[in-house]
Parts: C-alpha cells; structure tokens; sequence
C-alpha cells in the first residue's frame, strides 16, 4: 500500500473514533435519562468519561496488537494536550477564563494526586496486573469522592453543567431560553438510541483497530517509534471531543464545563486509559515518554493547578500554555 493511504486511513480512523464516541455517550446518556437515572450521575459518568472512550479504545485495541508502550504513552500525550492545547485555545478565544472556587477545592488536589499515584505506578517503567487494579481502584474512589461532594455542595446541577451535549441542539427544540431536566428524563426509549449505541461501540472498535494499524504502518514508514505518534497526533486526535466541549463552553462563558471537563478526563486518562489495558498485558513507558513526557505532563498540571489559584486564566497564559506545547512537540520531534 502507498504511504499516502495509511496517512488518510489514520485520519478517518480519528474521525471514526470521535464520531462514534459521539453516538456512544449521547445515546447512552438519553437512555439513562429515560430509565429515570439522575441527571447528575448520567453527567458525571457517561459524559464526563465518555469524552475518554477514544483514548481507552484505542490503547486497548495497541495491546491486542502486542504495541505496550502506546497506552501510557497515548494517556501522558493526551493530559498535556487537555491542558496546554485545549485550555491554552479555550482561553485564547474565550479571552478570560474563571475558576470556580470548587474546582480549585476538590478537582485540583484530586489530580495532583492522581498524577502523583500514576507516577508512583509507571516511574519503574513498567505497570503490570496489580498495579494496573490499584489505579483502577483509584479512579472509582475519586468517582465515589466527587459524586458525593458535589450533591453535598450543590444538589441538582443545571442542564448545561450535566451535559453540554444537550446545549444548543435541544434547547432549540424545546425552548430558545432554556431545557428543563423534566423534559429530558421524561422521554420515551426510542429502538433508534440502542441502535447509535450498538453503531457507537462497532464504530469505536474499528475505529481503535484502525488508528493502530495504519500507526504502525506510518511509524515504520517514517522510521520512528509508534509510541512518538501515540504521544502527539493519536493524543491530539484522542483529545478532539475534549477540545470541542471545552472551547464551546469557554465560548459560551460556561467555565467549569470547560475546565472541569480537562479535570475529569485527565484523570480517567491516566488511571483508567492506563490501568485497564494493564489487566490484559504489561505496560511499559519508552524512553521519549518517560525522558520529556513525564516532565512536561508534571509542569502543565501544576501550571494549570498555579495558573487556577488566581481565579482567573488570561488569554497571555493561553499563549503560553500553546508555546510550551509547541516547545513540546518540536523537541520531541528532534527539532528543537
């Protein structure tokens, strides 16, 4: 095959997986709804984890194809891209964005502490069985920890906090203003929402298999490690449905759907996308990773975590976060 048809298969592969993401969480969120689930618990798991299928999918998918040091390398490349590509462009179009005291009480030491648990695991290099149930263990304590706190401090959240998904597509259909949760819950199980659940979890397991495959095929071509493309264009490409909640709330002045978004799914990446794939195969870190991936995923969450104890982030550290990132990639690259 030429090069150029693993370069386009790579590319609607990501497509493929976002977009069966997409049908995934919603579907399953409508459902949930209709079965009479809270509105809050369908929001702080099938949408806040959704957004992380990509990664999971496809980490899994690398160690079924015998490539372990993808996953870990795909889950560190995906947390730098969350915060310095996706807050630094969030806060370059939204100008300003604000952190909630909340977020900077209970997320913020959360995920310092879970990249310090994941560090603690991967820093021999290597996450085997054991540990991989103990990152695990840990994501659903902090799961547990958060759905507590937050009916403790708040109750009912608004719709737009339980699921920027039903924004401005059923807001239009049900009231120009605003949804109420009522309407949501109260719809009937319709056949075609199973149906974009069964396409969402066929498309993500091709989309995966895909991504992986045509990787491989574009590593030996350009003669790099696989790890370098898991650490960059797979975790880019992962992190797309991340980006496009998380600029369209910071666009609509929805900040804590915008940051608490990077706080949930940087958490899942790194003791879920890493702990799962574990349980089936080994994991090890390359040397790329563990040398310049580490470090820099250490720097931007406590860039993020400093930048947050202002209340405020500025479109100026929106530019730099994107220069750091760009730093990033060109180093890792052997440009730089």
């Amino acid at each position: 095959m030429p090069a150029i048809f693993w370069f386009l298969l790579f590319g609607v592969s990501l497509i493929l997986l976002i977009k069966s993401s997409d049908w995934l969480i919603e579907s399953a969120e409508k459902i949930g709804l209709a079965l009479g689930i809270s509105p809050f618990i369908v929001g702080v798991t099938i949408v806040a984890i959704g957004t992380s299928f990509p990664e999971l999918a496809s980490s899994l998918a690398a160690v079924l194809k015998n490539e372990r040091e993808i996953p870990i390398a795909n889950a560190v490349g995906s947390n730098i891209a969350n915060i310095l590509l996706i807050i630094g462009i969030s806060a370059l179009l939204a100008r300003i964005l604000i952190i909630k005291r909340s977020l900077i009480d209970l997320d913020s030491p959360l995920l310092v502490l879970a990249t310090a648990i994941f560090l603690f695991v991967a820093w021999d290099r290597k996450i085997n069985f054991f540990e991989g149930l103990f990152l695990i263990g840990g994501f659903f304590i902090y799961l547990c920890y958060t759905i507590y706190h937050r009916r403790e401090e708040k109750g009912t959240p608004e719709i737009e906090e339980v699921s920027p998904y039903f924004s401005e597509r059923e807001i239009k259909k049900e009231n120009k203003k605003e949804l109420s949760l009522k309407s949501i819950s109260s719809q009937r199980l319709k056949i075609s929402l199973f149906v974009f659940l069964v396409l969402g979890m066929i498309g993500l397991a091709l989309g995966a298999n895909w991504t992986i495959e045509s990787m491989k095929k574009i590593s030996e071509i350009l003669k790099i490690p696989a790890s370098i493309i898991a650490i960059t264009a797979l975790a880019v490409g992962t992190s797309l449905p991340e980006l496009v909640v998380s600029v369209r709330a910071a666009i609509r002045k929805k900040y804590e759907i915008a940051l608490g978004n990077v706080f949930g799914s940087n958490v899942f990446n790194i003791l879920l996308v890493t702990g799962i794939p574990s349980l089936i195969t080994p994991l090890f870190v390359d040397e790329k990773t563990f040398s310049l991936g580490f470090p820099i995923m250490i720097v931007s969450t406590l860039l993020f975590v400093i930048s947050g104890i202002s209340r405020r982030i500025h479109v100026w550290e929106g530019a730099m976060y994107l220069l750091i990132y760009l730093i990033f990639v060109l180093k890792l690259c052997g440009f730089l």
